[in-house]
């Protein structure tokens, strides 16, 4: 089998020492200004890099931060206190509405026939108790049990003296019988007066208990028309309150939310009517792990990142830290005395004052999430 030798085209390996061609010089000189920025471009690479590594290892001992956060704020539930159809609603979502400003009507006249029956009640218990310028009835009774009492204890008196009077008549008479001065028919006459004075004295005795008896009586009824006058004024009152709670108010100065009555609905006590959100301030709630809280204090100054405004910073000051953790009212807190125990890190909740907001073109609402960061230093 025969072989075929190919000719050797590869150009031969210049000799060591022997100078390049002017071709390969060129080309060198092209390629070299090519790969001599790279170097620099490393070391500057590199020493951004550490600047930014090692601003971030002092800025994370310096600070304490957190993604668990947001806005929290004053949201004020409004109930129907009474009963009743709702006759005018003066509101709509997301309105906002001034402090005491009535924004529910409900229908009043079963409450407005109630206060009227309460004000009877209540003058008639007036009638019967009077006041600081009128005698009621309770108080005439009283006032004429007592003149009643000063009539019988003046007769009582004129009695007692007669009967002792008599007394004595007939203590002397007997005297004068056993010496035979007087007849006898003389002594029974001293002693009938005798004892029809001691008869008229214990009936006004008795009637003096009586007058007594009637007087307590009095003061009874004296006390019980002061305590219906009471309970009359209570009724009044409340039946003016009840009539004053078909007008709904704000309680606060917000803005309505959640609105859930309309005009002709039946509403009940306790009905849950709208909810507002209040224009008196809101603050951050930071959840901070319980390895972040070391050096945690209050008053310390804050950077606030809010997620709804990208590249802004709103500041504010820790205010308060919560006594527990956010495990420990949670409806079921954990159990950790049963079962197979896993470590969790716990997080205590962190009261943020916001001291500089972003302006009113760009409002805090509760429930935003931001980004806080605490200068613990």
């Amino acid at each position: 089998m025969s072989s075929v030798i190919e000719p050797d085209t590869s150009a031969p390996a210049p000799a060591a020492g022997s100078a390049p061609s002017p071709s390969e010089g060129a080309a060198a000189g092209a390629r070299s200004p090519q790969k001599r920025p790279i170097v620099p471009i490393l070391v500057a690479l590199a020493v951004i890099g550490l600047a930014w590594s090692g601003r971030q290892w002092w800025y994370g001992r310096t600070h304490v931060s957190t993604e668990n956060a947001q806005v929290d704020g004053h949201i004020l539930p409004v109930l129907a206190k009474v009963g009743g159809f709702v006759t005018g609603v003066s509101v709509g979502e997301n309105d906002h509405a001034r402090a005491g400003s009535v924004v529910i009507t409900i229908d009043d006249s079963e409450y407005r026939a109630r206060l009227a029956q309460a004000e009877a009640d209540y003058a008639a218990a007036l009638a019967a108790a009077g006041n600081g310028r009128d005698i009621g009835q309770a108080f005439a009774a009283t006032e004429a049990a007592s003149s009643q009492r000063a009539v019988t204890d003046a007769q009582l008196a004129a009695a007692q003296a007669n009967y002792e009077k008599a007394k004595s008549d007939l203590a002397r008479m007997t005297g004068l019988a056993e010496k035979q001065i007087i007849s006898t028919q003389q002594l029974d006459a001293a002693r009938a007066a005798e004892e029809s004075q001691r008869a008229q004295l214990v009936a006004l005795q008795r009637q003096q208990a009586a007058a007594t008896a009637g007087i307590t009586g009095a003061q009874a009824g004296q006390r019980l028309a002061l305590a219906r006058l009471a309970a009359a004024r209570a009724a009044r009152d409340n039946a003016a309150l009840q009539l004053s709670y078909t007008r709904i108010t704000l309680p606060t100065a917000g803005v309505i939310s959640r609105k859930q009555v309309e005009v002709g609905q039946l509403v009940q006590p306790g009905q849950m009517l709208f909810s507002v959100v209040g224009d008196s301030g809101v603050w951050i709630t930071a959840n901070l792990k319980e390895t972040q809280l070391e050096h945690l204090q209050v008053g310390q100054r804050t950077e606030i990142e809010v997620d709804a405004y990208p590249g802004t910073v709103a500041k504010g000051v820790v205010e308060s830290l919560s006594p527990a953790t956010g495990a420990r009212f949670a409806l079921l807190p954990p159990d950790n005395a049963t079962g197979n125990f896993t470590k969790v890190v716990q997080r205590v909740p962190v009261r943020i004052a916001v001291t500089e907001g972003l302006g009113p073109d760009r409002p805090l609402r509760p429930g935003m999430s931001v980004t806080i960061h605490v200068d613990i230093r």
